[in-house]
């Protein structure tokens, strides 16, 4: 639910066409949101200060993108297009253990940290905002899964393991300890979540389940005595 000072607008991503100026307007709003967002917060930021921020008229920040709740919801759409390098070791636990501590270096950094951390936290205020954070997980989760994929196909992990699955299951707990307990995050947590994430795909805990509607099959009747 938006703030007292943003009035809810209905969800709204705009679509601008590749390249031209419609590319390089949504790329000046999407870095003076996220440098406002960063220093004000979710409560400070406000149209009027993107638009001074980059250069955009505030009629076409409200046309487009219906308030800060749809800015906030497209910075969350651009950075999830931006590609996302993988690790390919060889072998899951240390491809997994390089995505938690990529994971643990941004988010701790000083200066990368509190950007990525002011936007999850103002997506978490707003409909739109949790709807892009959502979509936005989403496909990381969808891009990552492939370092399951890989050893499913060396045999490291069994048919069928669900890769994004396994992603979630890694970084899930960094997540909880930077904006839900607020516990400290160091890299031994982060290390033990992609160990923790190996050993329960490697048994198989993330293939699909048996059919639990299913009827046991009766054993055959032994011979009368």
């Amino acid at each position: 639910m938006s703030g007292a000072n943003h009035p809810e607008q209905p969800p709204h991503t705009p679509t601008p066409r590749p390249g031209g100026r419609s590319a390089r307007v949504r790329a000046e709003v999407v870095a003076a949101t996220l440098a406002e967002v960063t220093a004000t917060g979710y409560d400070g930021l406000t149209v009027e200060a993107v638009a001074t921020r980059s250069g955009v008229h505030k009629a076409t920040l409200y046309r487009r993108w219906c308030g800060v709740d749809g800015l906030v919801a497209d910075a969350l759409t651009a950075s999830a297009d931006q590609p996302w390098p993988l690790p390919d070791t060889g072998d899951l636990q240390q491809d997994l253990r390089r995505i938690t501590h990529e994971v643990f270096s941004v988010f701790t950094d000083p200066e990368l940290g509190p950007t990525p951390t002011a936007l999850i936290s103002a997506a978490q205020r707003s409909d739109a905002g949790a709807t892009a954070l959502r979509a936005f997980f989403a496909t990381r989760h969808r891009q990552a899964a492939e370092v399951a994929e890989r050893a499913v196909a060396r045999g490291e992990l069994p048919a069928g393991t669900d890769g994004a699955e396994v992603v979630r299951a890694a970084t899930a707990p960094l997540y909880y300890r930077l904006f839900v307990s607020g516990e400290p995050l160091d890299a031994r947590s982060a290390e033990r979540a992609a160990d923790a994430a190996t050993l329960a795909a490697r048994a198989g805990l993330f293939t699909p389940a048996e059919d639990a509607t299913a009827t046991p099959t009766a054993p055959e009747a032994g011979p009368a005595t």
